[in-house]
């Protein structure tokens, strides 16, 4: 990797953190220039604005969160087997990954759903398309398929136990919210698979 795209990446990689922490808005360029070692001006060599070192957040995060839990999904069976490592690797990523904040994509989602612009519009685009692919798959978890107001029900359950084991662990500190979340899911899946959802 080249000196300039291994800085670039560095200060991602800080303004990500910050930015799960704090929220995009409060990550200031002076405080994570010195963060990395940079001069404020030296910053601006990467991003050409805060905007766009924000877009580049979000636009990596996503793409790190789609490798962190999808991919390891993608060459098992439609269906079940591909939901159960997705929901594993979903719980993961906001406890392995990002242990001092919790998931950064609940962090931008808050932020930005009152703040109407390009950021807002690429996150829930891709958003939207998460729930297209996870759709797809409860839609897959029997024969006959779901149909579309089943399978998006289901994608919402499934969200909603993400987001309910993260405030369980984290707000609560209730140390079993993995095993409470895991055994509900299971739940969920079981009632998928005879369409009772």
């Amino acid at each position: 990797m080249r000196k300039g795209d291994a800085t670039r990446a560095r200060i991602l990689e800080t303004a990500a953190r910050e930015a799960a922490q704090k929220g995009l808005g409060a990550v200031s360029l002076g405080e994570l220039a010195g963060a990395v070692g940079l001069s404020k001006s030296g910053l601006f060599k990467h991003f050409e604005s805060k905007e766009a070192m924000q877009q580049a957040v979000v636009e990596q995060i996503t793409a790190r969160f789609a490798d962190f839990v999808w991919a390891p999904a993608i060459d098992l069976a439609p269906g079940r087997a591909r939901l159960e490592k997705v929901f594993r690797r979903w719980l993961d990523w906001a406890e392995l990954e990002w242990p001092a904040s919790g998931c950064p994509m609940v962090t931008f989602s808050i932020e930005l759903d009152d703040q109407p612009g390009p950021l807002r519009d690429y996150l829930q685009g891709q958003l939207r398309r998460w729930r297209r692919t996870l759709m797809r798959e409860f839609a897959a978890i029997r024969t006959p398929p779901l149909d579309e107001d089943q399978a998006e029900l289901c994608y919402f359950e499934m969200k909603s136990l993400v987001l309910g084991h993260t405030e369980a662990r984290r707000m609560m500190g209730d140390m079993d919210a993995r095993g409470l979340a895991e055994r509900a899911f299971a739940g969920l899946l079981k009632r998928a698979e005879i369409g009772a959802v």
